[in-house]
Formats: C-alpha cells, structure tokens, sequence
C-alpha cells in the first residue's frame, strides 16, 4: 500500500528547502549573547548597540507577540552595565572611529557625520575631532585627510611623475575629492600638488 504523497521521501538532492525560522525570542539571556556577539566583531557606542538590540526586540514582539517594554527594559539594563563595566565607551570609540576614517580620507564633516550616525553625543564628537587635531601637531585635518584620500585612491601626485597623465585627470581628480567631501582649495592644492608629501 503506497504512503500519502506528503509522506513519501523526496528525491536524492531535492526538496532540500530549509523551513525559515522566525526570530528568537528576545529573552534577557538571549540580549545578553547578542550584545556580548555583536561587541566581540565590532566597536560600538551605547547609542548604537541599544538600535541593534532593539531591532531584536522589535523583530520578537511582532513575531512571538512579547512585550516590547519589557525588551526596552532589558536592553537599558544591558547597556547601563557595560559602561559600568567599560564594555561601551563612547569617548574612546569616537575617538578611534575617527582617526580611522581619517586615516582612510574621510573630512571632519564625514567623520562628524559618522560619528553622529552611530549615536555618539556632541561632546564626544567634539572631544575625537580635538584628540585627532592635537595629534596632527598643527597641520590641517582636512588637508591631511584628503592627502591620505588621495594616496588611497592614486589622485594628483600619486598619479606618476608624467605631467600629461596629470594634466589629463585633473578635472576627473578634483571631482573625486569634491564628491568625498573636501572644498575647492583643498582639492586643488592635492591635485596640483607636485610632490605627494603634503607637508612638503
């Protein structure tokens, strides 16, 4: 006697289809994991880590109809110990946020952006931009940084020695350093730049 179709066995290699699980409930023990997961691939400020967090919430009271107040509360506990704890730190994070995208050529005006997007508060976005000004001894943040954009994406002086090349880009050059952010004479004087030690 056959089985029922939905009982029959599929064939080698098909109907492999995995059923899409919904997301798990947001416990205060499965929050805990998440935060401590996602601190342990990335740096976070307190602002940004309780958006992730309560997604998760958001994403298990629609599915498993759990009180999101009850995630609020568990994600502000979260967040009020590890600073305790010095797990989240937003002066430090926006302090090494922004020195890394400045070494990769992002102006003040995108690192501040940045910074504010992932939920870092004025003062500490003032206190990163002031640390990264003192460590340039002086010289300009924006000029530093669109010479490290420059050399990154082989702009201006970084383009060879041949005049004709550069002559040939400059508009193409100066357009790249407008689209990233930096002012006309900023991305003037990297283009025209004849040496790439903007220093020199």
């Amino acid at each position: 006697m056959e089985s029922p179709p939905e009982f029959d066995p599929p064939a080698q290699g098909a109907g492999k289809k995995r059923k899409r699980r919904g997301p798990k409930k947001a416990t205060k023990s499965h929050l805990e994991n998440a935060a401590l997961h996602y601190l342990g691939r990335f740096a976070s400020s307190a602002e940004n880590l309780r958006q992730v967090l309560m997604r998760r919430v958001v994403r298990s009271a629609r599915f498993h109809d759990t009180d999101p107040e009850e995630g609020r509360t568990f994600v502000d506990d979260i967040i009020e110990r590890y600073i305790r704890a010095g797990l989240l730190n937003d002066g430090a994070f926006a302090e090494a946020r922004a020195a890394d995208l400045h070494r990769r050529g992002t102006p003040v005006m995108g690192i501040r952006y940045r910074l504010k997007q992932r939920g870092v508060g004025e003062a500490d976005v003032e206190r990163a931009l002031d640390a990264l000004a003192q460590d340039l001894d002086g010289r300009d943040t924006d000029q530093a940084a669109a010479w490290a954009f420059a050399r990154r994406r082989r702009l201006g002086p970084f383009r060879g020695d041949d005049p004709a090349i550069r002559a040939e880009y400059r508009e193409k050059d100066m357009a790249a350093l407008a689209r990233a952010g930096f002012d006309y004479d900023t991305a003037r004087r990297v283009a025209d730049a004849a040496d790439p030690d903007w220093s020199a």
